[in-house]
């Protein structure tokens, strides 16, 4: 008989195992997590579990360690609270960010923020799953979406991405970065396309929101040799995957691992899954 997915993250958690792994490990490593649009009381019992366990940093706080090769400016327990895209209900998270004192980074995808546009993987008229719709070259794949309707440029009727406004009144709490400019699977770009993605997506965040962008995340992260030199040119100092696993000064930044946590995560699921423990159950255990 299959277990219940939240009585087996009970078992997990309360077998000792992700104490053990927050003692031997967590605590000298910095871990970082990724939410994409978790609703504000989810956020809220969310933040406050994390803080009992983990102490919080930025992304900035990281590499500033980083550049002085220096350990001790960092916390045990560091952790890196993270959100991929920039959507528009991120901005109801402010009052959350000031209460746990957190400043998250939010990885913003500049060519849908402060716009109309939507976001590709959001095309509810289209039944493609979102793995195939990567397995294809990003020409193929805007080819397909638009036989429903689809246009990366396309102006809907509310928007899906954070605007202008809210950003400027988050940036005092919250580090914006790059996420591209449409948020496609970069390995499937041509090499002028993947450039541009991240090229632009970080001038764009400059020139427009005034922002210092120094850090990127790669969309599902998908990435090759190829997107990591892409980056160092464009100038980044760090770029960040969905790899799991922890992180250190000596690892390499344009690489850096992350633990995917549930946006309505459960308190069981969010401990386990902060701590790496489930990655790597499913590494062992793939099916």
């Amino acid at each position: 008989m299959a277990i219940n997915n939240n009585v087996l993250f009970a078992l997990i958690r309360y077998s000792g195992l992700t104490f053990i792994i927050r003692k031997l490990i967590q605590r000298n490593k910095i871990s970082i997590v990724m939410f994409h649009k978790i609703e504000k009381k989810d956020a809220d019992k969310s933040f406050f579990l994390l803080s009992k366990y983990y102490n919080f940093i930025s992304l900035n706080e990281f590499l500033i360690a980083v550049e002085k090769k220096s350990e001790k400016l960092l916390p045990p327990y560091s952790l890196i609270v993270t959100f991929d895209d920039g959507h528009a209900s991120n901005f109801e998270l402010l009052p959350l960010f000031i209460k746990h004192r957190i400043k998250p980074t939010i990885f913003l995808c500049s060519g849908i923020v402060n716009t109309f546009r939507h976001y590709w993987f959001s095309c509810t008229e289209s039944n493609l799953s979102i793995k195939y719709l990567n397995s294809l070259s990003n020409e193929n794949k805007l080819k397909e979406l638009s036989i429903f309707g689809f246009y990366p440029k396309k102006v809907y009727e509310f928007p899906q991405a954070l605007a202008k406004a809210q950003i400027c009144e988050m940036k005092e709490f919250v580090d914006f970065q790059s996420h591209t400019i449409f948020h496609p699977s970069l390995p499937n770009c041509t090499d002028a396309e993947a450039q541009q993605e991240i090229t632009k997506s970080k001038t764009m965040l400059e020139n427009d929101f005034q922002l210092k962008i120094t850090s990127f995340a790669y969309p599902n992260g998908d990435f090759s040799e190829r997107e990591v030199e892409m980056c160092k040119n464009a100038g980044y100092k760090c770029a960040i995957t969905v790899d799991p696993g922890y992180n250190s000064i000596y690892s390499d930044m344009f690489k850096l691992k992350r633990f995917s946590v549930n946006d309505s995560c459960k308190v069981n699921e969010l401990l386990v899954k902060a701590s790496g423990l489930w990655a790597f159950l499913k590494m062992l255990f793939p099916n």
